[in-house]
C-alpha cells in the first residue's frame, strides 16, 4: 500500500511539473558599444519595479567586438520594459558629470531617448507566448 501511494504521488508530481507554463526567452542585442571597458549590465522590470532598484531578472556581459548580446529566460507573460548600462569603470551604478548629465551610455527598450529620467511608459512592451528578439541603442 506505501508503495501504491508513493508510485500516485511520483505520478501526480510528474504531472504537475510538466503541466506549468514555460515562459519566453528575450534575447537582447546592442551593437555599436563605444568601448570594450567595463561590461553592459541589463534590468528587466515591472512597473513596480522601474526606476526603483534591481529588476525582476538581471545580467550583464563583457563587451566583444563592440557588441552585446543578453538573454532572460523563462519571462513569463505580462508587460516589461528592460535598461541597459554601460558600466565603463564596473562600479555597479550609473556615474555622472556635475551637471546631472549621464557619463555612462545607457539605453531602454524601444530605444527610447528623453531629457530626464526614462519613462515606463514609454520603455514597456508586452510578452505573450513568442519568444522575443530586441535592439537596444546607446
Amino acid at each position: 500500500m506505501k508503495h501504491f501511494i508513493l508510485t500516485i504521488a511520483l505520478i501526480f508530481s510528474s504531472v504537475f511539473v510538466f503541466s506549468q507554463e514555460k515562459g519566453v526567452t528575450i534575447t537582447v542585442t546592442i551593437d555599436k558599444v563605444k568601448s570594450e571597458n567595463g561590461k553592459v549590465v541589463m534590468a528587466l522590470h515591472s512597473n513596480d519595479t522601474f526606476m526603483k532598484g534591481a529588476g525582476i531578472m538581471n545580467a550583464e556581459s563583457k563587451i566583444e567586438e563592440g557588441k552585446v548580446t543578453i538573454t532572460f529566460k523563462n519571462v513569463k507573460p505580462g508587460e516589461y520594459a528592460i535598461m541597459a548600462l554601460h558600466d565603463e569603470n564596473e562600479n555597479g551604478r550609473m556615474d555622472f558629470e556635475a551637471n546631472g548629465m549621464p557619463k555612462e551610455d545607457y539605453g531602454m527598450s524601444n530605444n527610447v531617448m528623453s531629457f530626464g529620467p526614462p519613462n515606463y511608459d514609454d520603455a514597456k512592451f508586452n510578452v505573450e507566448n513568442e519568444d522575443l528578439k530586441l535592439n537596444i541603442r546607446f
